[in-house]
């Protein structure tokens, strides 16, 4: 039997060394507005909503919403993102909610203040075309009594009840 050849010895490399207090990421503030557009059809309050894929590539339904552009205010934003996001023009009757929440990316904290409002469809044909960013993938008319229950998000579903409350004249 012959003997088997040993490769020659390398170094083992050195992990570099971890950090016990990584480098913060930097923080970027963001402010977006939009919320809900609402008409009546057959004496029944209707919303348009949107389907978007959140982060992990999932399908979710949420309220119409984007960033301010320029130096617009978040009315005119919010009347703007929800014609661009669901083809529904509307006059706002007033502001609901304000959401303030944090997420992570890989490079940054964002911070985001997003003011929803309440509007009365004015015209406009239910369409996503007119999404310049072409994030929502789907847009629906839902009834009022039954939105919560088809939104993602928790804080829009509060949302939606100070609307229904605000149009039942509670507030």
């Amino acid at each position: 039997m012959s003997a088997v050849p040993t490769p020659p010895s390398r170094p083992v490399p050195t992990p570099p060394p971890r950090r016990l207090h990584p480098q913060p990421l930097p923080v970027v503030d963001e402010t977006s507005a939009g919320g809900l557009v609402v008409d009546v059809v057959d004496g029944r309050a209707i919303t348009a909503v949107i389907a978007r894929r959140n982060r992990a590539g999932r399908l979710e339904w949420c309220l119409p919403k984007g960033h301010l552009e320029g130096d617009e205010t978040a009315e005119e934003a919010a009347v703007r993102e929800i014609a661009e996001e669901t083809g529904i023009h509307g006059v706002v009757l007033r502001h609901l909610a304000t959401i303030d929440y944090w997420f992570a990316g890989t490079d940054r904290r964002v911070h985001k203040v997003v003011h929803h409002y309440l509007l009365r469809a004015t015209g406009g044909e239910l369409t996503i075309e007119n999404d310049p960013d072409q994030e929502a993938e789907d847009v629906a008319w839902v009834p009022l009594d039954e939105v919560a229950s088809r939104l993602a998000y928790p804080n829009e579903r509060r949302v939606v009840a100070t609307a229904r409350d605000v149009l039942i004249g509670r507030t």
